[in-house]
């Protein structure tokens, strides 16, 4: 459990980050697109979009913004991204999962393969590093939605697998094949969550001293800031005593 804590602790600090960054609107936007694209322009008939338009308002992006990205990728000449997984190792053999929607094929691998070079890491091939993750769905909550039994209960009723509660909120998680069945059961009960997401959650975790975990940092957040990376997964775990000393 120390270990999920610590992974989760990761993701909220990289949160916080994302949420300052000037892209973080080009990303949301993005993946608008390519639901759009995939799909029917009408959220009420296109689940995929209708989480993408969900997730860009937990992002606080405005409707005006959402929609013209929808009206703007239901034309003939919308842009295409295309989805690509790009896996491999940090520091101290972390694993990490990359995932982005390009327009470039050949640019976004050139500079993924690049800044795992740069940070100490190397980039393999597609499943060298996700056969240690979970592709699951998860649902997350304010803790102003309710007590941790009461987000649990809710949890089992819509489907869910589990459901964990700490100071930052409730994360509810369920296989990706039921998350558009489970998502909507909770909004029943529960109303709109913060964000529903499918993500790569690690089944083990690798420690890392301050100096690799200074690195994997500094590798995580250079992914992410890459225009075509839209989410950066891992496996560590930092412990307690590193982690005071990286936020201090």
């Amino acid at each position: 459990m120390a270990g999920h804590s610590q992974y989760k602790n990761i993701m909220h600090r990289k949160g916080r980050q994302d949420k300052l960054r000037s892209n973080a609107f080009a990303k949301l936007g993005r993946e608008i697109t390519v639901a759009t694209k995939a799909g029917l322009p009408d959220p009420a008939m296109n689940a995929r979009l209708r989480l993408a338009v969900q997730n860009a308002r937990a992002g606080n992006m405005p409707w005006d913004t959402i929609e013209r990205a929808i009206k703007k990728a239901s034309g003939v000449d919308a842009e295409n991204f295309d989805a690509m997984r790009y896996e491999g190792y940090g520091p101290g053999g972390v694993a990490i999962v990359v995932e982005a929607l390009t327009n470039n094929r050949n640019r976004t691998a050139s500079n993924v393969r690049a800044l795992f070079t740069k940070y100490g890491g190397n980039m393999g091939e597609t499943g060298s590093v996700s056969f240690m993750f979970s592709r699951v769905g998860e649902i997350s909550y304010p803790l102003a939605k309710g007590s941790a039994d009461a987000l649990l209960e809710a949890a089992i009723d819509a489907g869910a697998d589990d459901a964990v509660s700490d100071e930052n909120g409730h994360v509810i998680t369920c296989s990706f094949e039921d998350i558009g069945e489970v998502s909507a059961s909770l909004a029943k009960k529960l109303g709109d969550a913060e964000s529903v997401k499918v993500v790569w959650k690690p089944n083990t975790l690798t420690p890392l001293d301050q100096e690799k975990a200074e690195t994997l940092l500094k590798l995580v957040d250079a992914l992410d800031e890459d225009d075509d990376v839209q989410n950066v997964f891992s496996n560590v775990d930092i412990p307690d005593e590193v982690m005071a000393k990286l936020d201090g």
